[in-house]
């Protein structure tokens, strides 16, 4: 069976909302979970500022990081 791709303007998008999932999950853990929230928290910001500029690379770069965050 053949893999179907999307492009990146289509899988960041999907991975930004996996990751704000991701994100209430740390933020439900309560103290213990706020330093990785934090650091969640900034991945984010700089994928957002990635796709608001338009700049391929920092968007390629904000999405490996963002796969690599796991729940």
């Amino acid at each position: 069976m053949k893999k179907e791709s999307i492009s990146l303007a289509e899988a960041l998008p999907l991975e930004q909302a996996r990751v704000r999932e991701v994100l209430g999950y740390y933020k439900e853990i309560g103290p213990a979970g706020m330093i990785g929230a934090a650091f969640i928290e900034q991945d984010l910001r700089q994928a957002d500022q990635a796709v608001m500029s338009g700049d391929v690379i920092a968007m390629l770069k904000a999405y490996e990081t963002l796969k690599q965050i796991k729940a």
